[in-house]
């Protein structure tokens, strides 16, 4: 079972109770974006807003606003698609149970595209950008901005949809220096597809072909952010999780989804950028302006009774954190299969997905050792931070799975089982065993998330491996030492072995000069790890993700992490005690996203009608 369009999803979700219609008149500027983000706080229900002000189509947003949602959309499709991926990792044991995987030939036949035929009447009408819902989300956005495209372009070398991306790039529709219904904005990051076949088109002297598809079925949208494994089509997933093969045609040389609610076409020039952004992205802060392509627009298209979907993002958790639960739960084991030793990867959502990565490896080097130290597990995070989009971690935090720890060695408190999704007892189980003065590896000088701003410029920074494998070192500190209370910096503890500290009473060089000489019993003896400077101590440490979200995004490691009798010894960087965490906004970050106060009345007023 799947839907063959988005409103026949909205309708199945109304009659179960899970959608919420919005009769008002609704203003896109800022009001429409408010609603959501308030129905979603509350975990609520998908939305239709039914008018929207200064455009004729419907707008519907939140629809994987939780993993039960999510789930449920898909809940016809899902067993066949986990079960082809587990074929596309283990061709093996497909042999060894052919009866099975023949259950999965169905679905397999919904992986191949279909053309229809020009001449079948695809799209409604012709429309400009003008006549869309143009959402402005945040108050310091440049523009309105597509925030679930599904953009699609193709191999300048080998043209056709067999070699086809379909990837998730916002689009900026008007503001700065666009010419409205001529010009929008692409905005693309590191390690992206369009990228590569931006660059072929440009070798070529050509244009590249954009197709933008908004809407369609559900599954259309998960495909666009799907991480796929090696050789697997987005529109090949695309059809398997709708449950009906992805229809396309070409209209001016361009693909077009049949099944889309609105598609824009257009050409990327060689060397042809605009300003796009400001943005309020998914870290919680603005992405700020810089020049990113320009797209020329050639003609948009839109379905009879049109539904344009949309989401909003901002400090998470938000709508796209389901969406990364969803790939957890489809895609299982691939990620690790793909990197030899790795049992399990956790991209924390709290901290804005990039900037905190938690692993848990295989330690099969030295077994013979009685000592047990990092080997494997160092290999392993090389490989991380050379695969996908994986390699845009800025921390990541690596052992070894547990059971191969000393016997007996159970954890934290005696009943604890290693698990990459428990973040607190993750990072304390790390903590408590990590050699600070051999377990910190720096990489300097490199390429970084285009939406991290804790660099000193744009896609540039510094990554921090934490590697820890063997017995506990130390017991972590539940209580704030005197000497640091004696800093009168309003000492907050966070969690045991991490402390904030405010930054209006104390710096990095001011703890290195105050604590000079007791590292190591502070960090050996009383179990402090962690020191972290922030504006409001007792902030970062009223609620636990507060203390992951700030302390991750706002440090690059390589200029914003010191540590208490720190040293460079053969050029490799250690501490004999606490690190020290400069977690302040610095003059070069971009600023966080805030909500309007008026626009926030204003909703509490259309969302009192609801119940909400």
């Amino acid at each position: 079972m799947g839907y063959a369009s988005l409103e026949a999803c909205l309708l199945d979700l109304e009659r179960t109770g899970q959608l919420l219609r919005i009769k008002e008149e609704v203003d896109p500027y800022l009001e429409m974006a408010a609603i959501h983000l308030r129905i979603f706080e509350q975990k609520g229900p998908a939305i239709l807003f039914e008018k929207v002000k200064g455009s004729k189509f419907r707008a519907a947003s939140n629809i994987f606003g939780t993993l039960e949602r999510s789930q449920f959309i898909f809940r016809g499709t899902l067993p066949a698609v986990k079960q082809l991926i587990d074929i596309k990792i283990n061709p093996l044991a497909a042999l060894q149970h052919p009866i099975k995987s023949l259950a999965a030939l169905p679905a397999a036949l919904n992986a191949l595209p279909t053309k229809n035929p020009i001449s079948k009447p695809v799209l409604f009408e012709e429309i400009q950008i003008s006549d869309l819902p143009l959402i402005h989300h945040w108050p310091m956005d440049g523009g309105a901005f597509v925030t679930l495209p599904q953009v699609y372009t193709e191999d300048a070398d080998k043209p056709g949809i067999g070699n086809s991306n379909l990837g998730m790039y916002r689009i900026q529709l008007n503001g700065n220096d666009y010419i409205l219904n001529k010009e929008i904005g692409l905005h693309y990051q590191l390690h992206r597809g369009i990228g590569v076949h931006q660059t072929k088109a440009n070798n070529k002297g050509l244009p590249l072909k954009v197709s933008c598809f908004i809407g369609g079925p559900p599954a259309h949208s998960v495909a666009a952010v799907m991480p796929l494994p090696e050789g697997m089509s987005e529109m090949n997933f695309a059809g398997v999780l709708a449950g009906k093969r992805f229809g396309y045609t070409y209209i001016d040389g361009f693909c077009v989804s049949t099944d889309a609610d609105f598609v824009i076409t257009g050409e990327v020039f060689p060397g042809e950028n605009k300003p796009e952004g400001p943005f309020g992205d998914h870290l919680g802060y603005y992405s700020l302006q810089h020049p990113f392509p320009v797209m020329k627009v050639h003609k948009v298209y839109a379905r009879k009774n049109a539904i344009w979907a949309f989401t909003v993002v901002g400090r998470p958790p938000q709508e796209d954190t389901s969406f990364g639960q969803l790939i957890h739960a489809i895609t299982g084991s691939a990620v690790s299969n793909e990197i030899p030793g790795l049992k399990e990867v956790h991209a924390v959502d709290a901290a804005g997905v990039h900037p905190l990565l938690l692993a848990i490896g295989s330690e099969r080097y030295t077994p013979y050792l009685e000592n047990k130290k990092p080997a494997e597990i160092l290999t392993i995070a090389n490989h991380i931070l050379g695969t996908g989009q994986l390699s845009l971690a800025k921390f990541v935090w690596i052992t070894a799975e547990a059971s191969q720890n000393k016997k007996g060695d159970t954890g934290i408190n005696g009943e604890f089982k290693l698990d990459v999704n428990k973040v607190p007892e993750f990072l304390q189980y790390m903590l408590s065993r990590m050699d600070f003065s051999t377990d910190l590896h720096f990489h300097t000088n490199t390429t970084m998330d285009t939406l991290d701003y804790s660099g000193d410029g744009l896609n540039s920074g510094s990554k921090l491996v934490l590697a820890a494998y063997g017995e506990v070192r130390r017991k972590l500190a539940t209580v704030i030492p005197s000497k640091i209370n004696e800093l009168n910096a309003n000492a907050q503890l966070i969690m045991p072995g991490v402390i904030a500290l405010n930054a209006n009473t104390v710096s990095i060089a001011s703890l290195q000069e105050s604590l000079k000489g007791s590292g190591e019993i502070l960090l050996e003896k009383e179990g402090v790890a962690m020191l972290i400077i922030t504006e409001d101590a007792t902030w970062m440490a009223a609620e636990y993700n507060n203390f992951i979200w700030a302390t991750f995004t706002r440090t690059n490691p390589a200029k914003d992490i010191e540590g208490v009798d720190s040293f460079v010894s053969n050029k490799h960087w250690g501490t004999k005690g606490p690190l020290i965490f400069d977690a302040t906004i610095k003059k070069h970050h971009a600023p966080a996203v805030v909500k309007d106060a008026a626009v926030e009345k204003k909703v509490d007023a259309i969302l009192a009608n609801y119940g909400y």
